[in-house]
């Protein structure tokens, strides 16, 4: 497969290579009380350098992500001083970052935004200020796509998503302001009720559609052909499981993997070994197969592992591997496979 070759997304102007780069890894995901990975400031500006040099014309981002510091790096990069049209950003709404009292301040910060803490709203008055304060950080003039980020963790945050953010990115949408809006969720089924709703262009699907987990394939990405919404995967390794030695403790959705998930991994790494592929490129070109899928953007901590998804997006897979991997039902017969 061909890491750049261009998906168009709908009617919005915009296309996106089959490889882009999830951000989350280079500054910290919050999760429950605390930060999931996270990178060093400098060596996270030279991966997302380096991902420019290389080519990578798609970066995820998000106000979530290292509480600010995912934004701000990329805002740093050397993306920011090429062409702007030459490239593709998203970042979403759902958190806006406040300032905490007596903490440190930007000027005493590296990433130049002080110390912030997330609120989860998805108000309209929010989605704004969200927008706003991602510009900010990120030195771009627009964002060409917005997404609404997990409005499922809070009891409130489905009805507010419905009642005051698609229709606020809908109207900035028509305005030009932003290219393309869509939601960004660890599930399908609630994307699901917003496609069938709201007119929206890309859904970042993370872990739902994957080598290990196929729960989005019956459902839910025939849905978004019918609809014509496209789908960026996030987290194809789901979180580590598919991408890391199996003989340590490896994580799925991170956390630590059950038995079962790693004795399913084992037979998928066994089955491509056996045909001389890295399991890691099953498992990013597995998803790049389905009509639905018109990018996948798995983090790097290192230039290393970044230069390796795109070697592993190139490696040559024969039919040979999908057909066995069927036969060992570690595939829904449904399940399209590169050709």
């Amino acid at each position: 497969m061909d890491p750049f070759q261009k998906i168009q997304i709908g009617s919005t102007g915009i296309s996106v290579p089959r490889l882009g780069l999830g951000t989350a890894p280079l500054s910290g995901m919050v999760l429950g009380d605390g930060l999931y990975g996270g990178t060093a400031h400098d060596e996270a500006i030279k991966i997302i350098d380096r991902a420019q040099e290389l080519g990578i014309s798609y970066v995820d981002t998000a106000p979530l992500y290292g509480i600010g510091r995912a934004e701000a790096r990329l805002g740093q990069s050397s993306y920011t001083s090429t062409e702007r049209a030459s490239f593709v950003v998203s970042t979403k709404i759902g958190r806006v970052l406040n300032l905490v009292p007596g903490g440190i301040s930007a000027a005493d910060d590296p990433d130049g935004i002080g110390e912030l803490v997330p609120l989860n709203s998805w108000t309209r008055d929010d989605v704004h200020r969200s927008i706003e304060e991602s510009l900010e950080r990120l030195n771009l003039e627009y964002v060409d796509i917005i997404y609404v980020h997990d409005p499922d963790v809070e009891p409130y945050g489905e009805e507010q998503t419905i009642n005051e953010s698609f229709p606020a990115l809908l109207e900035l949408r028509e305005q030009g302001t932003i290219k393309a809006i869509g939601c960004g969720m660890n599930e399908w089924q609630m994307p699901l009720k917003f496609i069938q709703r709201f007119d929206l262009d890309i859904i970042l699907l993370a872990g739902r559609y994957t080598l290990l987990d196929h729960s989005g394939l019956s459902e839910f990405l025939p849905a978004c052909v019918a609809h014509d919404v496209k789908i960026a995967v996030g987290g194809p390794y789901n979180s580590g499981i598919l991408a890391r030695d199996l003989s340590q403790p490896v994580t799925f959705d991170y956390e630590r993997a059950s038995d079962d998930l790693v004795a399913t991994a084992r037979e998928l790494t066994r089955i491509c070994a056996s045909h001389g592929v890295d399991l890691k490129a099953a498992a990013l070109q597995f998803v790049l197969a389905h009509p639905a899928v018109a990018t996948v953007i798995p983090g790097a901590q290192s230039i290393a592992e970044l230069e390796q998804n795109i070697e592993m997006v190139r490696q040559p897979i024969t039919a040979e591997l999908w057909d066995e991997m069927r036969a060992a039902e570690l595939l829904p017969a449904n399940a399209p496979t590169p050709e």
